[in-house]
């Protein structure tokens, strides 16, 4: 797998005039061979964000997951798209109910899947296994400055997102 050209072609299809569904494609071709990822992004020694590409329209990266490691329930309020190159990746998906969440799917994702979710997607995430978990994250945006949701994993009370938080739990 050559990134530059990965990160090019999502690029490239991102000015589609379906580009969610462009760049999944494109996604899904890379991890049709999950070792090459694997291979040109690194075994994931800890827990981190490798940022390929940012820009207004389109956000990249690497996200590597601890064992046992669980991100609360948070929205993007922008589609994104979700590849497994090693490892595995549990999902819940939520929804708006009264005053706070409520489960209603899950999504397990393993080596060599992908999945989409949409625009106003509310998902937890946690790598259930123990080895640490890699992934490849598209979105349809800047992910780093969009304002969003996350909710409290005790009570699924609605608070603004802290990236400063979500940095600091990968940092432990």
């Amino acid at each position: 797998m050559d990134i530059e050209r990965f990160v090019e072609d999502c690029v490239a299809a991102n000015c589609e005039s379906d580009a969610q569904d462009a760049v999944l494609e494109v996604l899904a071709r890379a991890m049709e061979n999950p070792a090459a990822c694997l291979k040109a992004l690194g075994e994931p020694e800890r827990a981190d964000i490798n940022v390929l590409h940012r820009s207004e329209t389109l956000t990249i990266f690497s996200a590597a997951w601890t064992p046992q490691m669980n991100l609360m329930p948070h929205n993007h309020l922008m589609w994104a798209n979700i590849g497994i190159y090693t490892g595995r990746e549990d999902n819940i998906m939520w929804r708006r109910g009264g005053r706070r969440l409520e489960g209603f799917g899950a999504k397990t994702l393993f080596e060599g899947d992908v999945a989409a979710l949409a625009f106003d997607a509310i998902h937890s995430v946690t790598n259930p296994i123990d080895k640490l978990t890699g992934a490849i994250h598209v979105y349809g945006g800047d992910f780093f400055e969009a304002e969003r949701s996350e909710w409290d994993p005790e009570n699924l009370t609605e608070h603004a997102y802290d990236m400063s938080k979500v940095k600091a739990m990968f940092a432990d």
